[in-house]
């Protein structure tokens, strides 16, 4: 069942074009994301009435290859983090989200 993780950003203003890059469809996120088996890609929503606010949705086909991901990559991760965490004023994870669908609940 595919898996959605969803995270909101409140980005320096100096630093949106930055984060923009970083965190697009073809960021360094989506470009360490892309090293996994199962990742389908990634979002970067931007909010119309507060400019510096986003939300991300990184879409992958399973949550068991999310975590897989998360695991192996756990250092690339953490690093990319690091190096990222000047660009925001904050962050969360808004939730995790599987797809819905017609038939009985898994």
């Amino acid at each position: 069942m595919k898996y959605t993780s969803i995270w909101e950003f409140n980005v320096r203003p100096e630093y949106v074009p930055e984060f923009i890059r970083q965190y697009g469809h073809r960021g360094a996120w989506a470009q360490l994301f892309s090293r996994a088996t199962g990742y389908l890609g990634t979002q970067l929503l931007r909010d119309r009435q507060a400019g510096n606010r986003f939300v991300t949705l990184d879409h992958w086909a399973s949550e068991a290859l999310y975590r897989e991901f998360r695991q192996r990559f756990q250092d690339e991760y953490a690093a990319l983090d690091r190096q990222c965490g000047d660009l925001t004023l904050s962050e969360r994870q808004l939730g995790e989200y599987s797809e819905a669908t017609d038939g009985p609940e898994v």
